[in-house]
């Protein structure tokens, strides 16, 4: 199993580790609905080191991305950033990502930890160009600093103006009195916040650093136990649950980053599916009788007919209701129809509805 820079200082914290993604990471720390809340209401950290990066460089970069994502790259300006995902041969998704611009001919790709090693040899395989591509996932860190206060804690650090980075753009700049530091305005919590990427032999430094910064807001340590609740509420897909190799961008909703305005992998099934619709569809629901769904459940229409199963389930601590996402047959996809997710042999009613869960 891997580690990353910080695995010592969670182990520290108190924090109970479990494997993930071939890492060594915490899962939570205090708990789960008090890491959730610090993070809604306050801040809260994440050490999501266990992503990968890979750096695309030449002439060709822009072609080859261009080539195997599916949103239009071509868009993108120094210093922005877009969420893509990257089709397979058969109408699925290798995986879900982020493409950064950083200059004409330098992009960085930030793809899901259990890919890494799929992701890069997938790139490479539909490299016709000869880019030049270096893996840099094991050398750099990760920080995800999300919640109402991480813009007040963070600018204590540098001198970037953070109100000045628009909403998935970022800078690269002095951040803790290191140079060249990637601050970016992502996240994956709907809480906003910013992800600093930086060169792992930092890592402690700057986990100390943040921490002393957001004393006075509180500052949690946060796990994927809370990170997960947190993107659910949002109703962002989660690789390997929500979007997988046998899922369309197409069926799980993610239409609005398909752009067929550039020739990309597999273009022709995903526009015919866009044209023609889709048999099945993710959905968010929520539960109107008393149950926790959870992944691969049964999704039942009034005749106890399966339509379809949960991908993504769980009680937010938010809104104090379990919910969940999950494909159902097409005809049942519209908000307020009624299904029966079937826990325990028991068919327990529950209703679409529009994500976000939670609303801004």
């Amino acid at each position: 199993m891997k580690s990353t820079a910080l695995t010592n200082k969670h182990i520290s914290l108190g924090a109970k580790m479990v494997p993930f993604a071939g890492y060594n990471m915490p899962v939570s720390y205090k708990g789960l609905n008090e890491e959730h809340a610090a993070v809604r209401n306050s801040v809260g950290v994440f050490d999501v080191s266990h992503m990968g990066e890979f750096i695309l460089k030449g002439p060709n970069a822009l072609n080859l991305i261009q080539k195997v994502t599916s949103n239009d790259a071509s868009v993108l300006t120094d210093g922005k950033a877009q969420y893509s995902c990257l089709p397979n041969n058969d109408g699925g998704i290798v995986d879900d990502l982020l493409v950064y611009k950083i200059d004409a001919e330098t992009y960085m790709l930030v793809v899901n930890a259990s890919n890494i090693e799929k992701d890069w040899n997938w790139i490479k395989q539909n490299d016709s160009w000869n880019v030049d591509l270096k893996n840099i996932s094991d050398d750099t860190s990760l920080l995800a600093v999300q919640g109402p206060n991480a813009l007040k804690a963070l600018q204590k650090l540098t001198d970037v103006q953070l109100s000045d980075i628009p909403y998935y753009s970022f800078v690269k700049g002095k951040f803790n009195d290191t140079d060249n530091i990637v601050i970016s305005n992502t996240g994956y919590t709907g809480a906003g916040g910013f992800e600093l990427y930086f060169d792992n032999k930092y890592a402690e430094k700057m986990w100390d650093a943040i921490f002393e910064a957001g004393k006075e807001f509180d500052i949690r340590p946060i796990g994927l136990g809370a990170r997960d609740t947190l993107r659910l509420e949002m109703g962002f897909c989660l690789y390997g649950n929500d979007i997988d190799d046998t899922t369309s961008p197409i069926e799980a909703g993610l239409g609005w980053i398909t752009k067929f305005t550039k020739d990309f992998t597999n273009r022709a099934k995903i526009e015919e599916q866009k044209q023609k619709g889709v048999s099945k569809k993710l959905v968010g629901f929520e539960m109107i009788d008393r149950g926790i769904p959870r992944h691969d459940y049964q999704i039942a229409d009034a005749n106890g007919n399966v339509i379809g199963k949960v991908t993504s389930g769980t009680q937010s601590p938010t809104l104090n209701k379990a919910l969940g996402l999950g494909y159902v047959n097409t005809a049942f996809s519209k908000a307020d129809t009624e299904i029966y997710i079937l826990i325990r042999d028991k068919a327990i009613k529950a209703k679409v509805c529009k994500i976000p869960f939670l609303k801004k």
